[in-house]
């Protein structure tokens, strides 16, 4: 599952060997400057399930990828064992918006640096 995570000044999200070859992709990586906003998900397949995707797609099981709606690039991990999840804005990374499934959005958000 994957790990959100601070590393220097840098946010990550560090995926699990299956989530990068779901996915194809690295681990993601956003400047921590570029984080706009922080929001729990009490639903998070329900964002991850629109637009058109690369990656694994399971509708309400799991989505694995970056995912394109409407001009917004969003990157999913969101599996079935963890349905809520966070919701991470960003300006000027490589992401808009990356939707990630934690079983306590809470204690994770805490961990996260401070954000508007």
């Amino acid at each position: 599952m994957a790990e959100l995570e601070v590393d220097g000044d840098e946010i990550v999200l560090r995926l699990s060997l299956g989530e990068k070859a779901a996915s194809v992709h690295r681990d993601p990586r956003a400047p921590v400057s570029s984080l706009r906003r922080v929001a729990v998900l009490e639903d998070a397949h329900e964002p991850a399930d629109h637009g058109w995707k690369i990656g694994e797609r399971l509708p309400g099981v799991a989505e694995v990828g970056t995912i394109l709606d409407g001009g917004t690039k969003i990157f999913a991990a969101v599996h079935h064992g963890t349905p809520r999840g966070l919701l991470l804005e960003f300006e000027g990374a490589d992401y808009d918006e990356w939707v990630v499934g934690c079983e306590n959005p809470e204690a994770v958000l805490a961990r996260l640096p401070h954000h508007t």
